[in-house]
């Protein structure tokens, strides 16, 4: 009897896992991780589009991922994505002197959506900040960010980059 309750679980897990029901796994860092290396923007037909460029890498232990857009500029910026116990997180250092805050609160397929939970030097009612970020892993060597500014706590801009990994 033990047994045959013991392989009704082992079916029961099976099914569950085939069926995508067991617990929802946080979003893992790996994604990000896999995007070590240079970048470059593209555009819809991935031909280079001289716009931007991005890199990334994996850092503390592998425990963090830095991204560095518009890398050697003015307008440089970064991105740290690491855990925060079960979700997967970032801190965007802006060119606008602020340091937005965003978990990631739904995954869609290869889709991740980040969406503001606070920050340093940042009223979200009145200043300007990076208030929600979307990655598309579209393959391993293409990604799509959408990145939504807020100014007086209203979208105001949406930020679109395709990059293509350098070759």
């Amino acid at each position: 009897m033990r047994a045959l309750g013991l392989a009704a679980l082992a079916v029961l897990a099976a099914v569950f896992a085939w069926a995508g029901l067991e617990k929802d796994p946080a979003p893992s860092l790996d994604l990000f991780k896999a995007l070590a290396g240079e970048w470059v923007s593209v555009d819809e037909e991935g031909e280079p589009s001289g716009e931007a460029g991005v890199t990334y890498r994996v850092t503390a232990g592998g425990s963090a991922v830095l991204e560095t857009v518009f890398p050697g500029t003015p307008k440089e910026m970064l991105t740290v994505y690491h855990r925060d116990g079960d979700d997967l997180v970032l801190t965007h250092y802006c060119v606008l002197g602020n340091q937005p805050r965003m978990r990631c609160k739904a995954v869609e397929g290869k889709t991740l959506r980040f969406r503001f939970e606070g920050g340093a030097n940042i009223d979200p009612a009145k200043d300007m900040h990076m208030h929600d970020a979307t990655f598309t892993f579209v393959d391993a060597n293409t990604l799509e960010s959408v990145w939504t500014l807020h100014d007086a706590g209203k979208t105001i801009e949406t930020a679109k980059f395709r990059y293509a990994r350098k070759r």
